[in-house]
């Protein structure tokens, strides 16, 4: 069983309200969100775009629910602006983050990716990158994690994504591999290395040492094939229901937990169910992970 004071879990406002695709939960309100949160039994989330940008209004409705902030994504675009772009807004992210208490700060290079495009097929027209971009990559991300880390006390914690240039294990291994690893840790996701056709079990076991955050997403039997099989976009699978919660689906995450406690592992487990919550009512499912987390993991 997890120890409760170094392994926390928290949940992701996807399940509510979708940040790239706004129709689904465009009239789900922020205090909805952040309510059935802590309703659920969550004591963390990570940041919506609709939630306040002032730290003070968003630390207050927090803390009025027992929650707190436990990381927020990221986009940097280092093989497609400079460095120097790069860098300001990562400096501004790490200072909101900082207000709100969080020592992790996710994120995937999106450099070509096709991730937000509801016309582009995810697999077709999937970002590869060049060496020279590889180059880039890896220098920026260095820069930014000894940023993150030295000045405001953020691990900065890559995450795989489908369609990226950083999708496949051997593209993670690349990315891990030419990064220092006291700067560039792995977000973990169990739900975008099954929808890449990797084993996430065989993935945690390998990259366990450089995982400092989780996201847990399960995917529904035989959603994977249909979706590449059609040839369809992220944004498409996402709204037709490829994802869903662990438990609801074909993702072994006992073995992935016992991964995790076999190797101490601390920091956040997040619930992250990028899902139409006009069709899977957020509270039910929210509370399905959660209940299905405490009788799987023990927390």
């Amino acid at each position: 069983m997890f120890n409760s004071k170094k392994v926390k879990l928290g949940i992701a406002p996807l399940t509510w309200t979708n940040d790239d695709i706004p129709e689904l939960g465009g009239d789900i309100p922020f205090e909805q969100c952040v309510s059935e949160m802590a309703l659920a039994g969550f004591t963390g989330c990570e940041v919506g775009n609709k939630f306040p940008k002032d730290p003070i209004r968003l630390k207050e409705a927090l803390d009025l629910r027992g929650l707190e902030i436990c990381n927020a994504w990221f986009s940097p675009y280092l093989t497609t602006k400079s460095f120097e772009e790069n860098k300001i807004a990562f400096v501004e992210h790490c200072r909101f983050l900082k207000a709100m208490g969080a020592d992790v700060v996710g994120g995937g290079e999106q450099g070509h990716s096709p991730q937000g495009d509801i016309t582009a097929p995810v697999w077709s027209k999937k970002a590869n990158f060049t060496e020279e971009e590889w180059k880039r990559l890896v220098y920026g991300l260095n820069e930014l994690g000894k940023i993150s880390l030295e000045e405001y006390g953020i691990k900065f914690c890559y995450h795989h994504h489908m369609g990226t240039g950083v999708q496949t294990m051997a593209e993670t291994d690349r990315l891990l591999n030419e990064t220092k690893p006291e700067y560039v840790y792995l977000n973990y996701d169990s739900g975008h290395f099954f929808f890449s056709f990797e084993d996430p079990v065989a993935a945690i076991e390998k990259y366990i040492s450089r995982t400092k955050h989780v996201h847990l997403k399960d995917v529904r039997v035989g959603e994977r094939e249909r979706c590449r099989e059609n040839n369809m976009s992220f944004m498409a699978a996402v709204g037709s229901g490829v994802f869903t919660v662990p438990g609801d689906g074909i993702i072994d995450f006992p073995a992935i937990y016992s991964i995790l406690q076999k190797n101490n592992y601390e920091g956040w487990m997040v619930v992250e169910a990028e899902q139409d919550p006009a069709i899977a009512h957020p509270l039910t499912y929210a509370k399905m992970a959660r209940e299905y987390i405490r009788q799987q993991a023990g927390l």
